[in-house]
């Protein structure tokens, strides 16, 4: 596990500490985040609950009946994707402040991934049916 990193939005008014579980950064291309992040979305999951300086600011979209994803309302800034009543926050690596020890470790949906972009690293990559079978909740299939 990796130690309390800090991070924040484009304009500052989200400030958040969060605790990466390694310093492995994923990334997804789902339809969804990409329409959401402008382009995949590179994360990291968290050990924990992400720890918000002020809410108030966090803006909150509820994009399946699991999951939700947070920005600034300010800037708009793409901060989180976190699954409703569970425990599990994947953080944008980009919104951490220090990100010298990362490295691109997997990549998810990586059968909607658009044919003009290839990242030459080598990852482990899993289809969208793949994710769902390992980490979808019960009865549940709907992206998220």
């Amino acid at each position: 596990m990796a130690g309390p990193m800090q991070g924040g939005c484009l304009c500052g008014a989200v400030r958040f500490t969060a605790t990466p579980k390694d310093h492995n950064v994923g990334v997804c291309h789902c339809s969804m985040c990409r329409r959401w992040a402008a382009g995949p979305f590179f994360a990291m999951e968290c050990e924990g609950a992400v720890k918000v300086a002020d809410e108030t600011q966090l803006g909150v979209y509820r994009s399946s009946e699991w999951a939700e994803r947070c920005f600034c309302k300010k800037c708009g800034s793409v901060l989180f994707y976190r699954l409703v009543g569970k425990d599990f926050w994947a953080i944008s690596a980009e919104a951490l402040d220090d990100r010298g020890s990362f490295s691109l470790a997997s990549q998810i949906f990586i059968d909607e991934k658009p044919g003009y972009y290839e990242f030459a690293n080598k990852t482990h990559n899993m289809t969208g049916a793949e994710v769902f079978a390992a980490f979808a909740p019960p009865g549940g299939a709907a992206k998220g």
